[in-house]
């Protein structure tokens, strides 16, 4: 969906002398004088001018842990902030792959925090790029992150999507899955799709889809079986024909959705998005259904209309494009409860990710180092019906981020900015970055440490792996049994809390929606239980009131023996002495009592 204007990568890809302590070449065109140098021709009159370098807040490089004993994370700034240079040893290391899509907005994210275009293919730290098959992956080493994981397209093609939707529906019940309208995926469906056909209404609507497009491209409503196309595969629904309409016309949501984890899940939704209008009025007519302008509500097909009109205010519920906030202040003024409809649409988000992740687990674990490597922002399509319900129409795995107007530049701007701090990059060592790569079964990550673990296995290693086991093989647990998941904690459940605690506290203005104290009710949806999904949502739901108290008690077991391998990992834990573990009174001040080994055994 992201394709840049011709010659755009050329005008970013400079790269700075690797003897020089100069700033000339950063990736979005920052000059010494902090002005911004645009890269894109289209973008000159839609970006706001920046402030004066004197006028901007200066801001430290790197953010600091929660946690004593952890690494600092990189700073991504606001375009009204500056960032100040790191000593040029670890500027050096601020590297940034790029490829045609790289979108101009997270081009210059990142130059303002000093990053320079890498020229070579391994010394990066982070890409904003293609979707890879999933093999391709093993090539991403330790230190690095891209944007998306393998097996993500289970929920980013329109047909995988529904086919695991429908999945999920079958298992779990039609009442928990009613979000999606009934579909099928041509030319395995063709007798179901009859069958439907002929059983509905003479003037139904079914809307038709390529599976892997976007932009609208290829997408026609229909009412006669005469006219579905000949070509395959295909995807053909039941056309929403009573949506909920503002000014006469239809509508849609982009919901952004940021995954930065999937074991355990840590799903984020942006706070804020954009609604997008047709720009025709619509009508239920059959002899309109040829006219897109009336029925798709994409804006790559509705700008196209003499018709269209833009807003530059973000505030503001004018032309065809709206905020996100706007449209919840417009509704709230009609009555409505627009914090109800929100709350669906986390159900709806939590619900999809929850249908891709068995794919992309298995597949991460297959071909990726470490989790640190890969992080996906998602671009939900929302509808809203004529009684507020909020339906699934597809998700966008590379969601488009062009910044054409000041209202994009305002919520996409802050949004890759929340996003790539979130992401929590962290500068690796220089001896990590000049090493040959790492083959895929070698990496100083805590997972593989415990792949690849000395013989004969530490007693911490067997106990670990016990009470995980434990927790994984009750046949009907409650609250209870899940709650004392936390009487015990291993130096692997401090790890895992500890990135969970720092991440949430850098999330700006995005809202995680799992886990929390509520994800409980969403276990049941996995295809298989994860221990560290029971783990953070226990944590959650013990901790969400007295945040504090948590954050306490994780400072103090970091402090009792928590140790940071070299500036990345936060530890080779599993190999730390007895004396770590939090202690019970029924557990020995060296470790594990017998009772409690019985117990996890």
């Amino acid at each position: 969906e992201e394709e840049l204007p011709d010659g755009l990568e050329e005008s970013c890809s400079q790269e700075e002398d690797e003897d020089s302590d100069s700033d000339a070449s950063s990736v979005a065109g920052v000059s010494s004088s902090g002005s911004v140098a645009l890269v894109s021709r289209n973008c000159i009159e839609c970006l706001a001018q920046p402030t004066e370098a004197q006028e901007k807040v200066l801001k430290p490089a790197l953010v600091c842990s929660l946690f004593p004993n952890v690494p600092p994370t990189i700073y991504f700034s606001t375009r009204d902030e500056r960032v100040e240079k790191l000593p040029w040893e670890q500027r050096k290391l601020l590297r940034w792959k790029m490829c045609t899509v790289t979108p101009n907005i997270v081009k210059q994210t990142v130059g303002r925090s000093h990053f320079r275009v890498s020229k070579k293919s391994n010394d990066w730290l982070g890409c904003w790029g293609h979707h890879m098959k999933s093999p391709s992956f093993r090539a991403i080493r330790e230190h690095q992150k891209l944007n998306h994981f393998p097996g993500s397209f289970q929920i980013g093609r329109k047909d995988r999507l529904w086919r695991n939707l429908l999945k999920m529906q079958a298992r779990c019940g039609k009442k928990e899955f009613n979000f999606f309208p009934q579909s099928f995926i041509l030319p395995q469906d063709i007798k179901l799709l009859r069958k439907a056909w002929e059983e509905g209404a003479s003037r139904q609507k079914w809307i038709v889809k390529p599976p892997a497009s976007a932009r609208g491209i290829g997408i026609q409503v229909i009412h006669k079986w005469s006219q579905l196309p000949k070509r395959r595969p295909l995807l053909v629904q039941r056309y929403l024909h009573k949506p909920y309409l503002i000014g006469g016309k239809k509508f849609d949501l982009r919901i952004y959705v940021y995954v930065t984890c999937y074991d355990p899940l840590r799903v984020y939704l942006f706070k804020d998005g954009l609604v997008r209008f047709a720009s025709c009025k619509y009508s239920s007519s059959m002899k309109s259904l040829s006219n897109k302008f009336v029925h798709l509500t994409n804006y790559s097909v509705n700008k196209k209309n003499t018709e269209y009109k833009s807003n530059s205010d973000e505030t503001a519920c004018q032309g065809h494009k709206w905020a996100l906030k706007a449209l919840w202040s417009y509704l709230t003024q009609k009555g409505v409860n627009s914090e109800a409809i929100w709350e669906k649409i986390k159900d709806i988000v939590i619900k999809t990710i929850i249908a891709s992740e068995p794919y992309v687990n298995s597949l991460v674990k297959m071909y990726v180092r470490r989790p640190y490597c890969c992080h996906e922002l998602f671009g939900f399509d929302i509808m809203l019906d004529e009684n507020l319900k909020p339906w699934i129409l597809e998700v966008n795995i590379s969601p488009s981020l062009h910044s054409n107007s000041p209202l994009d530049v305002s919520i996409k701007g802050q949004m890759i900015r929340d996003l790539l701090n979130l992401a929590g990059f962290v500068l690796p060592s220089t001896d990590s970055v000049a090493s040959r790569p790492q083959t895929s079964g070698s990496t100083c990550s805590l997972g593989s440490a415990l792949k690849e673990k000395p013989k004969p296995a530490s007693e911490h290693f067997i106990a670990e792996k016990m009470k995980k086991a434990y927790y994984l093989t009750q046949k009907i647990p409650d609250q209870d049994f899940y709650s004392s998941v936390l009487d015990i904690l291993t130096p692997d459940d401090v790890r895992i809390l500890v990135e969970t605690e720092d991440e949430y506290s850098r999330r700006g203005q995005f809202e995680r929606v799992f886990p929390t104290h509520i994800s409980m009710r969403y276990l049941r949806f996995f295809e298989q239980p994860r221990y560290f999904n029971i783990l953070v949502t226990q944590w959650e739901l013990k901790y969400y009131l007295n945040k504090h108290k948590g954050l306490e008690l994780l400072k103090n077991w970091c402090v009792k023996g928590y140790h940071t391998g070299a500036g990345m990992d936060l530890a080779q834990t599993w190999s730390l002495p007895k004396s770590f573990f939090l202690q019970k009174s029924s557990v020995q001040s060296n470790g594990f009592s017998k009772l409690e080994l019985g117990r996890l055994g």
